[in-house]
């Protein structure tokens, strides 16, 4: 009897041990599955970096190339020196973008929601960019028919001089004296933001029919008869302004030929005022 209890006792031990011994065969046919799954998970991983890593230097050698083209782009005789160096910075910081983008949709991928995330960075960046916007588009109106070039004399803002330099975002002006005297330089130099050509104003001296108007004063007696003197200061006037008057309407017609506006005449005029003294 104590010989078959020991049998059995002897039996559940070994069917234990083989039950551990099963247990530990599955495990390691489970590690080793999960270690295969690792390591291609593993190859996989390094593979697809090494495309990224790939596809960046890529889109960075064709930024570069880019550049490089656009750098050494030939020019024509005729063409603008200013306008082609503005043109060609323009092209290489949208490039320059242009790639960024790829490389983040490259290294974070394209989001799940793109039109809401563009949607709100796009109005982020409006607001916070704004000043930045108006001057850039400002310098699009600056390099238009009717904007300013280097050399020209104008006044923006209350502030006159000569421009010497119009870049991307603001230009510059050498100080001199206002319209009306001598326009001495002041030695200072002037910077504005380009925004000034679309929420502002400025005035540009340096453009056809440059002609200002003169006032003559002339004080007649009360005792006189005023319409002879003011007929023979007419007549005067007429003869020496005469040359200056058919140059000024015909400037004047030149320059307004796409406005629809009325004829100048730079005949002389007169007007009479009666005062205290005559």
């Amino acid at each position: 009897m104590d010989d078959l209890k020991r049998k059995v006792r002897r039996q559940r031990v070994l069917t234990g041990f083989t039950k551990r011994a099963q247990d530990a065969r599955d495990q390691a046919q489970v590690y080793g599955a999960w270690g295969d799954r690792v390591e291609a998970q593993a190859r996989l991983a390094l593979h697809g970096l090494l495309g990224k890593a790939f596809w960046i230097l890529l889109v960075l050698g064709g930024v570069f190339l880019a550049g490089f083209a656009l750098e050494h782009r030939p020019q024509d005789d005729d063409e603008d020196l200013r306008r082609a160096r503005a043109v060609r910075t323009v092209l290489k910081v949208a490039v320059q973008v242009l790639g960024l983008l790829v490389i983040g949709f490259l290294l974070f991928g394209a989001p799940g929601q793109a039109t809401t995330i563009l949607g709100l960075a796009g109005a982020g960046l409006t607001v916070a960019l704004k000043d930045f916007i108006v001057a850039f588009f400002g310098w699009f109106l600056l390099m238009g028919r009717n904007g300013i070039h280097v050399g020209d004399w104008v006044e923006i803002k209350g502030v006159g001089g000569e421009v010497v330099e119009i870049g991307l975002l603001r230009t510059v002006l050498l100080e001199t004296g206002s319209w009306n005297d001598a326009g001495h330089p002041t030695g200072r130099r002037v910077a504005f933001v380009n925004s000034f050509a679309i929420d502002g104003h400025y005035f540009n001296f340096t453009t056809t029919g440059q002609w200002m108007w003169d006032e003559l004063t002339l004080l007649i007696p009360p005792g006189q008869d005023p319409y002879p003197v003011l007929a023979g200061v007419r007549r005067l006037v007429e003869e020496e302004t005469d040359a200056n008057a058919r140059r000024a309407e015909a400037e004047w017609q030149q320059a307004t030929t796409r406005y629809r506006v009325k004829a100048f005449s730079a005949v002389p005029g007169i007007q009479i005022v009666p005062t205290a003294l005559g």
